[in-house]
């Protein structure tokens, strides 16, 4: 059986967050695309990631809400959990952003849509079981998944992962979760909140590469709330569990600590990583190099074969959804736009956020980052959550803004952590895309009362010493003889 043949502008092997916002700019530029997802339409992200963990968190903020209305007069109560509708609930948001995805709509945009796994059979040639597509360029786009880490026992025992652990069939009794990052913080307090026990165990400490005293308040709050951390500590064994009928104990899981401890729980959530998806891809054959963080870019997004480019999590540069969708604005720029002057991927305007409660979130350089590039020639300001009147009358004053900065007053960094610290870092980051400098923050106006008057108090403090110095409170006081 013959192969269907396509000779076009575009080739691009992935839809998710970054492979769809390609194929849409270059569809609509009227480029020729051809697209290849094995999968589901919309990646990690919309079905496994962002979108589900978020609704899963949102479920658990609301049961949490039961239990926390005591300093408002309002009598706490113990929340009735339906399991069944909670999934039900991730799988409706799911379906409701789908259709943006959808291979439809980027039919009717008039790129070909092939879902079926694709492979290099040369530096310009993809193949499908069906399909032969020779392009002009080509993106890979496949972004990564779960990885597990090497303990011995792993692989012979039962784990849930980001990829399964939403159609977990029941409410998992006790979880316990390899990873105290991000999806493991996330995804231990959401079912921590839903009912569950939740142990979480790491061979390092928390987030270590955040502020830590901003992480101080996050995993301070997660132990409030009842979950148990092994951090730092080295894992022996892990091994399954068997039924036993007499004590009414089901079959499970156990973790075996080389500080001779056991941890028993019923279900594991292995939350260690990731690793990008180039399995299958027959990257050689195109001259594409890779190494341990997936395809080698240079800073336009370009691979060792000049008409090969990757983009997010398998480009080595990604690891965010929003990232993706950063390179493939690049992508687009350089291929249809500026083609002899091209914009660069690489960024220290890059924000994350881990959507937790509180959240934490941070942007271009830690403190300890900051001084090791730059020494004494570092200046940093806060501002506490528990002097902010918006975040006093909601009885929610953990955490704050810490914004780092050159001694010129150029921004290169900042942490915040508490409620929506996610957003009220956007206004850092818009800030440092800018080039502005720390005074920008005493030039808007701020509502009264918001939390985000926090970054306009932290830019205040950086000029309270100068406003208020002994030299000038004797102009003050000199010039207000004339008035």
């Amino acid at each position: 059986m013959s192969k269907t043949e396509y000779n076009v502008d575009l080739c691009i092997i992935g839809a998710g967050s970054g492979g769809l916002s390609i194929a849409s700019g270059a569809a609509q530029l009227g480029r020729s695309v051809v697209m290849y997802e094995a999968e589901e339409m919309g990646g990690d992200c919309l079905n496994y990631g962002c979108v589900p963990s978020k609704a899963l968190i949102a479920a658990g903020k609301h049961a949490h809400a039961f239990s926390t209305g005591a300093a408002f007069g309002i009598k706490a109560a113990k929340p009735k959990i339906d399991f069944e509708a909670v999934k039900a609930h991730i799988k409706d948001v799911i379906a409701t952003i789908a259709p943006a995805d959808s291979q439809e709509r980027f039919e009717g945009l008039g790129a070909i849509v092939i879902r079926e796994r694709a492979s290099f059979s040369d530096a310009k040639t993809i193949e499908s079981d069906t399909t032969i597509t020779r392009a002009k360029r080509i993106v890979v786009a496949t972004g990564s998944r779960a990885s597990a880490p090497p303990i011995p026992g792993l692989a012979d025992t039962p784990y849930l992962t980001n990829e399964n652990i939403f159609d977990v069939p029941e409410l998992p009794k006790k979880l316990l979760v390899i990873g105290a990052g991000p999806i493991g913080l996330e995804l231990g307090q959401a079912f921590n909140r839903l009912g569950s026990d939740v142990e979480i165990i790491d061979i390092a400490p928390p987030l270590p590469r955040n502020e830590p005293e901003h992480v101080d308040v996050l995993v301070n709050t997660l132990k409030d709330e009842g979950i148990f951390f092994h951090t730092p500590v080295k894992t022996k064994l892990i091994r399954k569990t068997r039924a036993n009928k007499k004590a009414g104990t089901a079959a499970g899981v156990a973790i075996e600590l080389e500080d001779g401890r056991t941890i028993k729980g019923s279900h594991l959530l292995v939350a260690a990583g990731r690793k990008p998806a180039i399995d299958g891809l027959n990257l050689e054959a195109a001259g594409v190099k890779t190494n341990r963080g997936g395809i080698i870019t240079d800073d336009t997004l370009k691979s060792s074969n000049p008409k090969v480019y990757a983009v997010g999590d398998v480009s080595g540069r990604g690891g965010l959804t929003h990232a993706a969708g950063y390179h493939a604005g690049i992508i687009i720029k350089n291929f249809y736009f500026v083609p002899f002057f091209n914009s660069s991927a690489d960024t220290e305007q890059m924000p994350a956020a881990i959507y937790s409660e509180p959240e934490l979130a941070n942007i271009g350089y830690s403190e300890a980052a900051a001084r090791e590039k730059y020494g004494d020639a570092v200046r940093v300001v806060h501002w506490e959550f528990e002097e902010n009147d918006r975040a006093i009358a909601e009885r929610d004053t953990d955490g704050g803004i810490k914004i780092i900065c050159r001694k010129n007053g150029r921004i290169i960094g900042a942490s915040a952590v508490g409620s929506g610290a996610g957003d009220l870092i956007q206004m850092v980051g818009l800030a440092m895309g800018n080039k502005m400098k720390i005074i920008a923050f005493t030039k808007y106006i701020s509502p009264y009362p918001t939390r985000a008057e926090v970054a306009k108090r932290a830019a205040g403090n950086w000029y309270k010493d100068t406003v208020f110095s002994p030299k000038t409170r004797k102009l003050a006081g000199i010039l207000a003889k004339f008035h």
